[in-house]
């Protein structure tokens, strides 16, 4: 299993959680999605050819600001 863990910005309660988690439960190899507005935190957990690419797209597609690592 694969763990990918992304900052975003912009979730303010849990509605916010599970849109974002209804929105990568659809991206193909997801297997379990938590996500925090407290933390700002999203962890995914899924197959080895799930991409984080493919995970941030899918969370500011549905309006959400993914906080990018430097």
């Amino acid at each position: 299993m694969k763990e990918i863990i992304v900052n975003v910005k912009g979730m303010v309660c849990g509605g916010c959680e599970n849109r974002i988690k209804n929105a990568i439960g659809t991206v193909e190899g997801v297997k379990e999605v938590e996500a925090s507005y407290e933390t700002g935190i999203v962890k995914v957990l899924g197959s080895e050819n799930v991409k984080r690419k493919d995970i941030e797209d899918t969370i500011e597609d549905i309006g959400f600001k993914v906080i990018k690592e430097d």
